[in-house]
């Protein structure tokens, strides 16, 4: 009896290691490059955003106090950040609207699960500065080519700060062509009259299947 126990012993500690091992693994931020896909970098969305200042220092205590809003998005799911690259929905079919209720623009109306939801959060993101004329660059890792970009550009006097972003808030500046299959493609967009912050919030319907994705960047007009 006891060189059965003895014998089972060491079997029963190999499998509890195995399963304390998976444990931490599953603590550890992974992005599958195989499944890559991409986002508007320039000026940067907010989870790339994030991904840029912090994807390095992500455990930096200054992240709370010297980006509040990065921090915030941390905490509720760090994948917002090390998969910055994934905030698309499937099968949308170009009914954008109702697929993205008021409030929920920047998470995609919850892709992903909700992967993305702490993108909505109100509050002092940091801002790229751009003129009223700027160029936007969308960096594709998987090469998807675009039907359309559509980017919409808050109303003066909307104060991202302080309300939750809604389709009336937001003017439709440009509608682009079609893009061919490339990892960089840029375009330019005029949005006179503003200044201050602002939200550009972009559509990109990609064109290797009914795929579009929802990238709101946080700008100050100079």
């Amino acid at each position: 009896m006891h060189c059965h126990d003895r014998a089972e012993s060491p079997r029963w500690s190999v499998r509890a290691l195995v399963v304390l091992f998976a444990g931490l693994l599953a603590l550890i931020p992974w992005t599958d490059t195989a499944s890559a896909h991409g986002g508007i970098v320039n000026p940067a969305f907010r989870a790339y955003s994030c991904w840029e200042r912090w994807g390095d220092d992500h455990l930096n205590p200054n992240m709370q106090q010297e980006d509040p809003m990065c921090y915030q998005a941390w905490q509720a799911n760090p994948n917002t950040m090390w998969n910055w690259n994934g905030l698309y929905r499937n099968g949308v079919g170009g009914d954008f609207q109702a697929a993205l209720p008021d409030g929920k623009l920047c998470s995609g109306g919850g892709a992903e699960g909700g992967r993305y939801n702490s993108l909505d959060a109100v509050g002092p993101w940091k801002t790229t500065d751009i003129g009223n004329d700027f160029t936007m660059h969308l960096y594709d890792q998987a090469s998807h080519g675009a039907d359309f970009f559509r980017v919409y550009v808050t109303r003066q006097g909307f104060d991202a700060t302080r309300e939750p972003l809604g389709w009336d808030d937001l003017e439709l500046v440009r509608t682009t062509g079609r893009y061919a299959p490339a990892q960089n493609i840029s375009f330019d967009v005029s949005a006179p009259g503003r200044s201050g912050r602002h939200i550009v919030f972009t559509i990109w319907q990609a064109s290797h299947m009914d795929q579009s994705y929802y990238l709101c960047s946080d700008v100050n007009f100079r």
